[in-house]
């Protein structure tokens, strides 16, 4: 199957259904080759600043402010204003685009849904495919659905969630779409797809187009990304800055050029928001030459810790200053079924992580699940006096460069090191089964959270990082200590699967991935792009 431009041809590497038939329209095909062949390029060429950028960093280098791009930090300027429907944006509810759990996360009470195409979402083509049906179904006012097992039927409320799409990051290919035997992007096909498939609809009921966009790491990426916009709108008969966009702050590199990114987006940036997973994850992969920046770990890892603190009061400055939305982070707790001591605590820990964002002036924040709603407004309600925070300033002091970068320093720990191996493998195992948010002890783990075990591992043998043992004596973290404590986690998550084939064959495949990847000379730059291969459905 294929859709002509001028001179350039889509071949679909999969077979054609009425599914995709739905979505890959003629029209829809050529729009994507489009973006490929004005965009493509550009979006090439960046990734390679993005190598360039860190050899320097693993030579020595630090993060730090531009002063090419003083001036922009500088001048009094202001994004254009924010929507009206976008306001009020005290809790946002993220998901998969799983049609069952979308219409469970619009009706959860929440003020916006991000329906996401990017760590919650294993990009297998029919998760890909589905996912873009269900968008346009929400468009057009008629997302339903009747569970298969039960029978039970699930329809969206009166009055729902308003709905933000998040495509995958300018760094992911879709294999099964191609030109010129090339993949095309998977940000393109993402957003290329649903801008020209529901865009003009949710303009007229000015419920969008609103995108999240991913994994940003400079504000020429978010050049690339007005560029983008600005064709779109004008291909498309959309007005000029109908789009509204709300950027990721979630690499280390991005957070000393949030100015720059609003500037470049200003007439399609409606805020920024603290992706604390993913940031954690780039801290560590960013500074990974620098032993002087290890962290201990990762439930020690906590918001209140400087250099995370640093980073959401440097965000709300610059946001407030610009008349843009300063979005909080994503509280991974979940609730927990017979066990109402434990799960008092963990709705208490989401109240405590939300008072302290609330109090630092966000406008808004995250959960990871509908029945975290409730608290979440609770305090935000408390708190704000207005739709937002924008006229507010945060109450903290400008943090400086070096504070963005001051690690936080606790201990490593067998148990530790043992969490983030049986955490990574659960993840990649569920990821191969097609599941992209996966409950795990408690907390909704995706993909940025298993980046940070696996990153976390990977530096820690690099260093030998002191590992203190149940008699607190120091022991050395090595290549041996982690190929057993990989061994002893899986038998224990094998003997769980003995009866489930498919599932013992990706937990395999998860064990020797993780090995791969965290014994390899180079840190894998992302998981997806090593383990997608096991994803795609070409020549099967």
């Amino acid at each position: 199957m294929a859709s002509e431009t001028s001179d350039k041809k889509i071949n679909m590497r999969v077979p054609q259904t009425p599914q995709t038939d739905c979505v890959l329209t003629k029209d829809a095909l050529t729009f994507l080759a489009e973006l490929e062949a004005k965009f493509g390029q550009r979006r090439l060429d960046l990734l390679k600043k993005r190598k360039e950028r860190q050899k320097r960093y693993n030579a020595g280098e630090k993060p730090n402010f531009n002063p090419e791009t003083a001036h922009i930090r500088e001048a009094d300027w202001s994004i254009a204003p924010v929507p009206e429907v976008l306001q009020d944006r005290r809790v946002e509810i993220t998901g998969p685009v799983d049609r069952k759990m979308m219409i469970n996360a619009l009706n959860s009470g929440a003020k916006i849904f991000m329906g996401d195409f990017e760590d919650a979402t294993a990009p297998n083509f029919d998760n890909i495919i589905q996912g873009q049906i269900n968008v346009i179904d929400y468009a057009n006012g008629e997302l339903e659905y009747t569970d298969p097992h039960t029978g039970k039927e699930y329809s969206v409320d009166k009055n729902p969630a308003l709905m933000i799409v998040r495509p995958r990051g300018l760094h992911l290919d879709e294999a099964h779409l191609e030109i010129d035997g090339r993949p095309l992007s998977g940000s393109f096909v993402d957003f290329g797809l649903h801008i020209f498939n529901t865009g003009k609809t949710l303009a007229k009921k000015n419920m969008g187009p609103f995108y999240y966009i991913p994994k940003l790491e400079s504000h020429l990426e978010a050049r690339l990304w007005n560029d983008i916009f600005v064709y779109a709108q004008e291909r498309l008969g959309i007005p000029h800055g109908t789009i509204k966009a709300t950027v990721l702050i979630e690499t280390l590199p991005a957070a000393f050029e949030m100015d720059e990114i609003l500037y470049e987006l200003k007439d399609h940036v409606a805020g920024l928001n603290c992706g604390r997973w993913d940031y954690i994850f780039s801290y560590i992969k960013t500074l990974r030459n620098h032993p002087d920046y290890i962290l201990p770990n990762r439930a020690d890892v906590t918001m209140d810790q400087h250099f995370l603190k640093a980073y959401c009061v440097l965000l709300i400055k610059t946001c407030h200053k610009r008349g843009a939305h300063a979005m909080g982070g994503m509280a991974a707790q979940i609730p927990i079924k017979n066990d109402p001591e434990a799960n008092e605590d963990a709705i208490e820990k989401v109240r405590a992580d939300k008072l302290r964002e609330a109090k630092l002036m966000h406008d808004g924040t995250w959960v990871a699940h509908p029945a975290l709603v409730k608290p979440a407004m609770k305090i935000f309600d408390e708190y704000l006096t207005g739709p937002n925070n924008i006229d507010k300033d945060c109450p903290e002091e400008t943090p400086s460069a070096k504070e963005l970068l001051i690690p936080h320093r606790s201990n490593i720990t067998p148990d530790g090191i043992r969490m983030n191996i049986n955490v990574a493998l659960q993840y990649i195992s569920a990821w191969l089964d097609g599941r992209g948010a996966v409950p795990i002890h408690n907390l909704m783990e995706d993909m940025a959270t298993a980046e940070i075990c696996r990153v976390q591992l990977w530096q820690w043998i690099k260093f030998g990082a002191p590992v203190k043992d149940d008699n607190d004596e120091a022991i050395i973290m090595t290549r041996d200590f982690f190929e057993m404590a990989l061994d002893k986690e899986f038998d224990a998550l094998s003997s769980e699967l003995s009866n489930n084939q498919e599932l013992s064959s990706h937990l395999q495949t998860a064990k020797a991935m993780l090995h791969d990847i965290v014994l390899s000379e180079e840190l894998t730059a992302f998981i997806p792009q090593s383990a997608y291969k096991h994803l795609t459905t070409i020549g099967t």
